[in-house]
């Protein structure tokens, strides 16, 4: 039978005759002709949502500790699972090029940052786009009969030929570069920084415009408009924020919540988001607290205490704008009838940032902290205080550069009260839980399948490895090795009883140090880290 098109069939059904005797057959025959032809029991498959935050620390959200208040994603945690130590790459392109494509960032051009749009490439590790060699999660994804969405930023891919619908998603809306200001394209990014609707420039309204909110509503508009003509079929949703990445931009209501809040200052603050993680069970004993660099100085001898509140207090109003829509999304899911077979996933794409940009001069001192027009970062201090108990930040190799909290929701599959569970999990894990979710196999992918945190399955002692900037590490079941360029030589930690890297063995397990060194180098060499390519070319 040749399937009619849904106008079609809607004609053919009302022109049906009515009868007692033909009632069943007519029902039936409607059926199939609106259905698409087929009377086989709906894809039972889940639907699949990753949401992934910008430059937010271990210990920012309430679930895991801190003071903002995050009550939609304390409740995905509170009804799902929640991982003690889920890692990043350490930096926003590697993450975001290894959850799109479950390789390591260097396999798949991405082992440093996007290239400008007029740059020069060359071909490689370091390309700066994602190589179309591997095929994203959306493009498998689609393959296996699954809608695909995006909403948010992108930043594997700055020409037209790599953006999101060259790569298998079918609607995008969102920031194909870096993190920009949150009310516009301000003039000095102009040409640099672009917003797009699908594959064509979107105009940011001159008012009433906030990415957050932006990024929320076109991917709600998503998820109604796949129901409205897909019905049934599974859709994977990609929702990527930029909050609460720099420039800190945030509504003043909700400001309001959190300035009195922060000038206890920043030695308070993490004294008291370390005592509520230990009393919540996120950590132990084993996690002392790090000291406070000497490069941050004692609160008490700061002079603008009501600046440095102003600035945490912003960014910790766009991790709360952030949740809000987060609620916001749920309840669409909620309203759509696919809330309990719907997997969602929250992480970080690297630990809490201390980079300043005052030199940039983008921000217009006549403005608010927080303002349209202001374009400032929270700097090292809060930062320390975002990572608590960890050490380093973003960028490094320690464990505040890459270590996220990682929340998995599933109300179908995954009972409620699991606690903190250990790991260790990767980034690079993503894919390879999508396919087995959507029944596909997963082939030649470094990563593994999260679905053993709740199916009872128990995976094997596994090794990890990093490198960004020449910063670099490799954890090996519960050893790591890490170096840091600024760092003088690797340091050794054994993180089942040192988790937050307080104690360095190397000086006294050499040869263990040099196993793991040659471990590194060939894992380095294999995915064409720069420094390593020159050897590899000269062995062959």
């Amino acid at each position: 039978m040749i399937v009619q098109k849904d106008g079609q069939a809607r004609k053919a059904c009302a022109a049906y005759p009515v009868s007692f005797i033909l009632a069943l057959p007519a029902i039936v025959f409607c059926t199939i002709l609106l259905t698409g032809g087929s009377a086989e029991k709906a894809d039972q498959r889940p639907n699949i949502i990753y949401i992934l935050a910008d430059d937010m620390g271990y210990s920012d959200i309430g679930c895991y500790g801190g003071e903002v208040h995050t009550p939609n994603i304390d409740r995905l945690a509170a009804n799902g699972i929640k991982l003690r130590n889920f890692y990043n790459n350490a930096r926003c392109c590697p993450t975001r090029a290894s959850l799109l494509t479950g390789q390591y960032p260097h396999t798949v051009g991405m082992g440093h940052m996007v290239t400008k749009p007029n740059a020069k490439v060359t071909p490689g590790a370091y390309q700066g786009y994602l190589n179309d060699r591997y095929p994203t999660i959306a493009e498998d994804l689609q393959k296996a009969g699954y809608r695909t969405y995006m909403s948010g930023k992108w930043h594997v891919g700055e020409k037209p030929d790599y953006w999101p619908l060259k790569r298998g998603f079918q609607r995008y809306f969102g920031l194909i570069s870096g993190a920009s200001s949150y009310y516009e394209i301000i003039p000095q990014e102009k040409g640099i920084r672009r917003v797009v609707l699908d594959d064509k420039d979107y105009a940011i309204p001159d008012t009433g415009f906030y990415m957050t909110d932006a990024f929320t509503d076109y991917a709600i508009q998503f998820l109604d408009e796949n129901k409205k003509e897909h019905g049934a079929d599974p859709f994977f949703l990609y929702l990527a924020y930029t909050a609460p990445h720099f420039p800190i931009h945030a509504y003043e209501s909700d400001i309001a919540k959190y300035e009195k809040m922060y000038l206890q200052g920043w030695d308070v603050l993490r004294k008291k988001r370390y005592a509520r993680m230990q009393k919540m069970g996120v950590i132990d004993n084993r996690f002392p607290l790090t000291s406070r660099p000497g490069d941050i100085p004692e609160w008490s001898t700061v002079a603008d205490k009501k600046t440095w509140a102003r600035k945490m207090a912003v960014y910790a109003a766009m991790i709360d704008r952030m949740d809000q829509n987060i609620g916001r999304l749920i309840q669409t899911l909620k309203n759509n009838g696919q809330y309990d077979n719907t997997l969602i996933l929250f992480i970080s794409d690297n630990g809490g940032c201390a980079e300043n940009v005052d030199k940039r001069n983008f921000n217009d001192p006549t403005k608010k902290i927080g303002e349209k027009g202001s374009y400032l970062t929270y700097d090292m201090p809060w930062a320390n205080v975002s990572n608590t108990p960890f050490k380093k930040y973003k960028r490094f190799m320690h464990e505040g550069g890459m270590i996220s909290p990682c929340i998995i929701q599933w109300p179908k599959k995954i009972q409620p009260g699991a606690g903190y569970l250990n790991g260790p999990a990767h980034v690079i894990d993503l894919l390879p839980t999508a396919l087995e979710l959507a029944g596909t196999a997963a082939n030649d992918l470094p990563g593994e399948s999260l679905l053993g945190l709740w199916s009872g399955k128990k995976n094997n002692p596994r090794t990890l490895y990093w490198e960004h900037e020449g910063n670099k590490a490799i954890r090996k079941g519960n050893l790591k090795l890490v170096r840091d360029l600024e760092d003088p030589a690797w340091e050794l930690y054994d993180l089942s009883k040192d988790p937050a890297e307080t104690s360095n063995l190397a000086a006294g397990k050499p040869g263990l140090v040099n196993d793991m060194i040659a471990e590194y180098q060939t894992w380095a060499k294999r995915v064409g880290v720069k420094g390593e390519r020159e050897k590899v070319r000269s062995e062959k």
